[in-house]
């Protein structure tokens, strides 16, 4: 039974790449299967008619600069893979209260505050801000790729070094929830809507589930005088490229258009996996990039029963809307690249297509789009219900009819600031949770799952199956580009073992 490589990933989403690249830069060999026709999962791009469209994530933070407590930029930094970073202040929000351009930084967000609320709610602002401070430092002096491949609490990083001892006053709040500290210390409407849409473009969840530790670091990062907002030259894919290259050079590989069916078994241990063309390939670890209902689905049915059984009920995250348009951007000279809007703050923060997140990249990187035109993503971040898609099919003329009424809210918020948007355009691709589900294989077209901080952690990398582990969106930390890269750091670390981690964390000062 010839091995193809050591370890197999299935899967080439942030989290496996840097899972990959890690293990590679370890010394093992590393072979990583997608399903797709192009690497990055949520992250990749595609280009249409002269336009370089993002597919996933819009906002970045922590690349442009150098310490950064962003797991990504360290392990970019670890596999020598520099990017070239366009760096901005500000960005839009149009919400209840009016049209906001809204400061990067401290004193970018308290002007908004006190123009719009006054004094007091400024105050308040800033007392809530200091409380953060210490917690924030405390998830500073607790790096992520710091975290043993066991997460089942923080007493063994205590032997680490002395680092941590001033933080333990804080530390008891990293594991918990946000909403706690909000409700003690936020009790002005806006202030707490606020904080309720930061969480939400996050997690995908309220303030009330989000994880404490994954917000008080955003505002370390946003809240630091020299704060800014990153947006890599090329977009999202240029970032996962610089991840293929860091595992190429460091003698991994990756094969596109290799669905895997399953995961093979030689008792209770994974030994490699079954391709959808019937293809067997061999290891002696498996890694699952897959989400959390994927990688169940992978494993036979007598295999860890009630541990498989557990992960196919995880509950989900809704699903998005889409919108990409390729369009003439004669007089629209001050865009920004982002604008969020929200509908009414009473509804809930994840109420149905309550909220719009709109990227323009080409007002950073002209080479995004032809001369003279824009590329625009916009989506509704986690707020479409499965439940409006479940019974209709791609390509059917009731699919069409009902893409076309929900996606109209897109069109009635671009009109808000682009009155003819519809007559300037060249390209324009509508996209449901079907369209999102068709191209990630994701769960229902699922964010991801929905597990609230304020019921405990999410899963750690390791499964009860021996030579099979476990990374991305379904796993510890959670959901987001950071967390997804943490999880690959951590299944890294599982195979590789502590003294490749400590070797690691030595290169980059951590």
């Amino acid at each position: 039974m010839p091995k193809s490589a050591e370890v197999i990933v299935i899967g080439s989403g942030i989290g496996g790449l840097c899972c990959a690249g890690l293990t590679a830069r370890a010394g093992r060999e590393v072979l990583v299967l997608e399903a797709h026709s192009q690497p990055g999962g949520a992250a990749h791009g595609f280009e249409r008619q002269g336009y370089c469209f993002e597919s996933g994530p819009s906002l970045w933070s922590g690349l442009s600069r150098w310490p950064s407590s962003n797991p990504l930029a360290q392990i970019l930094r670890a596999l020598d893979q520099p990017l070239d970073v366009f760096t901005y202040n500000d960005w839009d929000v149009l919400c209840p209260e009016g049209h906001l351009r809204v400061g990067v930084g401290g004193d970018g967000f308290e002007r908004v505050v006190e123009t719009l609320r006054g004094p007091e709610a400024l105050a308040e602002w800033q007392r809530f801000t200091e409380v953060l401070q210490p917690i924030a430092s405390a998830a500073d002096a607790l790096p992520l790729l710091a975290l043993p491949a066991s997460v089942d609490g923080i007493g063994p990083l205590l032997r680490r070094s002395g680092r941590l001892v001033q933080h333990l006053p804080a530390i008891r709040y990293l594991s918990g929830a946000f909403g706690p500290l909000v409700d003690r210390h936020l009790q002005d409407p806006f202030l707490r809507h606020w904080v309720d849409l930061l969480c939400f473009l996050i997690s995908g969840m309220p303030m009330a589930d989000t994880n404490a530790a994954a917000m008080a670091t955003l505002f370390g990062e946003w809240f630091d005088p020299q704060a800014c907002l990153d947006f890599p030259q090329g977009g999202s894919a240029a970032v996962v490229n610089a991840l293929v290259r860091g595992l190429n050079v460091n003698g991994g590989s990756l094969r596109l258009g290799a669905r895997v069916h399953r995961v093979l078994l030689d008792g209770d241990r994974a030994i490699g996996v079954e391709l959808s063309n019937g293809e067997r390939l061999y290891a002696d670890v498996v890694v699952s990039n897959a989400d959390a209902w994927g990688t169940a689905g992978l494993l036979p049915e007598r295999a860890s029963m009630a541990w498989s059984q557990d992960r196919r009920s995880t509950p989900a995250c809704h699903s998005f809307l889409h919108l990409h348009l390729g369009f003439d951007a004669s007089g629209l000279e001050d865009l920004p690249i982002h604008t969020v809007w929200v509908g009414d703050w009473e509804r809930g923060i994840d109420a149905d297509r309550n909220a719009v997140v709109v990227s323009i990249p080409s007002v950073l990187d002209p080479s995004m789009a032809p001369e003279g035109h824009h590329v625009m993503h916009a989506y509704t971040p986690a707020n479409e219900p499965w439940e409006e898609w479940d019974n209709l099919h791609r390509g059917t003329e009731a699919y069409q009819e009902q893409r076309g009424r929900r996606c109209q809210v897109f069109w009635d918020v671009l009109e808000q600031r682009i009155p003819d948007i519809r007559n300037r355009c060249s390209v324009v691709m509508e996209g449901t949770p079907l369209t999102h589900r068709h191209y990630l294989s994701t769960y229902r077209g699922s964010y991801g799952p929905r597990l609230s901080a304020a019921k405990g952690l999410f899963p750690g990398v390791m499964t009860p199956i021996k030579g099979l582990l476990q990374c991305g969106s379904s796993c510890f930390p959670g959901i987001g580009i950071p967390p997804v890269a943490a999880s690959g750091a951590m299944a890294s670390h599982a195979i590789t073992g502590r003294r490749a981690q400590r070797e690691l964390l030595r290169s980059l000062d951590l």
